[in-house]
């Protein structure tokens, strides 16, 4: 099969997946929200570090608050509380209306769009619209302090939702749908994805899929999960997301959360049979981002994505760039002694790669 041809198969079963629990189609509206006073977190979210490295490029020493626009609202991506995608976008006031460049800046787990605020403030400051979300069950989405957990264990019991990756991937779908139709502000061939831990994964599957993405970064993101499995090398990623795996070990008559205890969340219940661990496992999505620019870093101690994991996914993605004639396109980083956990060095790595390809 022909590498075009396979990339839109590839992708074609990943949206058969993204739909297969969809409401029938709603209009993308955008509906008016207030800014969120006192953010929802479910646990002590990953520190980003302080901001030194992001604040030492700023586009001119201003007072950047004076001079922000701050957009608050909802877009609805499909029915239901959950179809109601809460955005935040910081962009600086201009008089012109001069078209510029946009990064979607994701959050890890437990966190939610405002614990981005310094880093979206830097980026406006020097050009970008700055946009953040609500990931499914979380910040806005999330009810109570154990929504996100809540919402896993929900689809192993009952298959009504997919909350890890996927459902957040649809919305990003209908984010990029919203940049590219209804902001005339935005130039809609430079819009970069980023994100750290979950909020990586959400822009690894976004990159994949919604070529609209024109730069990725992805941070403590890129794995194996086939790799895990079959290595044993799986625990610093369930321990994460527990109790999804406890309630699948007791309905699985298991003593102990195991391999293949694991192997069924992740390809029966939560992909519905379309599995992380297989066809939409690293070495196949990833390097279906190429040609546009990718920037992969990883702490070199991570246990939640472990770096013989990521060999063949790297592999893999160096020859798609090759073969695409834009191996300048892609570059990895493993940072040396650093575990699950973002350092200045990182920010100032996502922040210089994005400027390559999308300063304004």
């Amino acid at each position: 099969m022909e590498p075009v041809e396979s990339a839109a198969n590839l992708r074609s079963q990943y949206l058969e997946v993204l739909r297969s629990r969809r409401s029938p189609p709603v209009p993308l509206l955008k509906l008016p929200a207030k800014p969120v006073v006192e953010p929802l977190y479910q646990a002590m979210p990953i520190e980003l570090v302080d901001f030194k490295a992001m604040k030492s490029y700023p586009k001119a020493r201003i007072n950047v608050k004076e001079l922000l626009n701050e957009e608050n609202f909802y877009l609805t991506t499909e029915e239901g509380e959950q179809g109601r995608l809460p955005v935040l976008i910081l962009s600086m006031k201009e008089s012109t209306q001069s078209k510029r460049p946009a990064v979607v800046y994701l959050h890890p787990s437990n966190a939610n769009k405002e614990y981005l605020c310094p880093l979206l403030e830097v980026y406006a400051s020097r050009g970008y619209i700055a946009i953040a979300i609500d990931a499914r069950y979380h910040g806005e989405r999330a009810k109570t302090p154990t929504a996100y957990q809540d919402a896993l264990v929900s689809s192993w019991i009952r298959g009504d939702t997919m909350p890890f990756i996927y459902d957040t991937v649809w919305d990003l779908i209908k984010l990029a749908d919203y940049l590219t139709t209804q902001r005339p502000d935005i130039d809609h061939s430079k819009i970069g994805i980023t994100g750290n831990s979950l909020g990586g994964m959400h822009a690894w599957f976004a990159a994949f899929i919604d070529t609209r993405y024109s730069v990725a970064v992805l941070v403590n993101t890129v794995q194996s999960f086939r790799w895990a499995i079959d290595n044993d090398q799986w625990q610093a990623r369930v321990d994460t997301v527990k109790p999804v795996f406890e309630v699948a070990r007791i309905d699985l008559g298991k003593e102990a959360i195991d391999k293949e205890v694991v192997e069924k969340v992740c390809s029966i219940k939560i992909a519905k049979s379309a599995g992380l661990e297989s066809e939409f496992d690293s070495p196949y999505t990833v390097p279906l981002i190429a040609p546009r620019p990718l920037l992969i870093i990883n702490g070199e101690d991570d246990p939640r994505c472990p770096t013989k994991g990521i060999d063949v996914t790297i592999y893999k993605t160096q020859k798609a760039f090759e073969d695409a004639q834009c191996l300048n396109h892609f570059k990895v980083i493993i940072e040396p002694g650093i575990g699950h956990e973002v350092t200045s060095s990182m920010l100032k790595e996502v922040s210089d790669w994005l400027d390559k390809f999308l300063k304004p």
